[in-house]
């Protein structure tokens, strides 16, 4: 199932922390994005994850894509990732 991931977290070390988690999970598609595909069980270990790093002030965000959604995404630059979905411009 792909999965879109954004987190907004002001300080330095866990906003890193946080990200060298996130890239277990997927791509790194901008500063503050990720793009995974994960399984029900993955989807269990990152809200672990998520959830042993953040404090209270911080945000992540992440929203489970349908295929058909999926096939709506359109990327100009940057990182292509695996889902054969994507428009790539």
């Amino acid at each position: 199932m792909p999965y879109k991931l954004s987190d907004d977290i002001s300080h330095d070390r866990r906003r890193a922390r946080l990200s060298r988690e996130l890239k277990n999970f997927g791509t790194r598609v901008q500063y503050s994005v990720f793009e995974c595909v994960l399984e029900p069980k993955d989807i269990d270990r990152l809200q672990a994850a998520i959830k042993r790093i953040i404090k209270p002030d911080d945000r992540v965000r992440y929203y489970h894509l349908c295929e058909r959604c999926e096939q709506h995404v359109v990327a100009i630059g940057g990182v292509v990732t695996k889902s054969p979905h994507t428009l790539v411009i």
